[in-house]
This record gives C-alpha cells, sequence and structure tokens, in this order.
C-alpha cells in the first residue's frame, strides 16, 4: 500500500524512541485541506483503530484509516535533511497536483 524508505523509517524510530509513552506506531492520513485540497497528517499512536489497514516494515507499524487508504495507495513516504529543513516527503501517484511546501495534494 505505501512504502517508507530507510530515512523515514529511522525518523519514526526515532521519534517512537523519544516518545514519553511507547506508541503503538505511526498514523498516516489525509484530511480535507492545505493549498492544494488534502493534506497529509502523521502522528505517533498508542494504538491503531479498529478498521485501520496495518503496514508492517519489520519493528515498525504504520496505520492508516480506512477512507485514506485509496488516497495514499502506492505513495512513497522519505524523510530528507535538506539546507531548507528536514522533514518527511511524499511521492503519491494519486496526486494530480501538490503544493510548492509537498504537504498538500491534489
Amino acid at each position: 500500500m505505501i512504502v517508507l524508505t530507510d530515512s523515514a523509517q529511522e525518523a519514526v524510530r526515532s521519534a517512537m524512541a523519544k516518545a514519553d509513552t511507547a506508541p503503538a506506531g505511526l498514523r498516516i492520513q489525509v484530511e480535507a485541506g492545505g493549498c492544494a485540497g488534502y493534506k497529509y497528517m502523521m502522528g505517533l499512536v498508542a494504538e491503531p483503530k479498529a478498521d485501520d489497514a496495518v503496514v508492517e516494515k519489520e519493528d515498525l507499524k504504520v496505520f492508516i484509516d480506512p477512507v485514506s487508504q485509496p488516497l495514499l495507495a502506492g505513495t512513497t513516504i522519505d524523510f530528507v535533511v535538506a539546507l531548507e529543513g528536514s522533514g518527511f516527503t511524499f511521492e503519491n501517484p494519486n496526486a494530480s497536483n501538490n503544493c510548492s511546501c509537498g504537504k498538500s495534494f491534489g
């Protein structure tokens, strides 16, 4: 369904290790908004919801809600470090357009 690069996996593991309470995994979802129509939302969560799809990569679990699943299908998520700043990037084959910040799509 989605692919997390090695860099993205390490960034998530690092965030999980720093969390006050041990999260079950990373939730990725799409919400209406942003400058292109939809925006990516990510966060560590204590547990998945009953209807979430669970993507496992070694010891890392990613949870995706049913509404977001078709919008994220085939997406590659990377974590980049650049002069402009560090952060997650999304290569989404379902996006017909993207905003310049890379955090929303249409």
